[in-house]
């Protein structure tokens, strides 16, 4: 008898349909496997892509792979770079694009799992 696996392989992480260009295969969470702990999405955001102003009800983690992301966090630029990262606090006002020449790759970690719910995005 087999004992329960205390691990998970994710071998088939869920696509999430976009129509602005950018990719995003979200390995866990929600969408993929039920779960509304965590989210860990690997994501390629478009060079010219943005989003709307979102004011989510979880933490947001951000690890920059390759590329540059642009964040506006109540009323504040920052741009990261390839190696760096942010954890966005949970009811904070940010808009997050790529208005740079080269795609962005980069890891989103959300606690507890994005979903369109908690998200609260403008003019949507």
């Amino acid at each position: 008898m087999q004992k329960n696996k205390k691990y998970t392989v994710q071998n088939n992480p869920f696509v999430v349909p976009t129509s602005d260009g950018k990719i995003i295969t979200e390995h866990f969470g929600n969408a993929t496997n039920k779960d509304s702990n965590i989210s860990i999405a690997h994501m390629i955001a478009p060079a010219g892509w943005s989003e709307p102003y979102q004011t989510p009800e979880f933490d947001e983690y951000t690890f920059i792979i390759k590329g540059k992301k642009q964040f506006i966090i109540d009323g504040e630029e920052i741009i990261l770079e390839a190696g760096q990262s942010i954890k966005i606090e949970k009811n904070t006002r940010v808009q997050y694009s790529n208005p740079f020449t080269e795609p962005c790759t980069y890891l989103a970690i959300c606690l507890p799992a994005f979903s369109m719910d908690l998200v609260n995005r403008e003019g949507l």
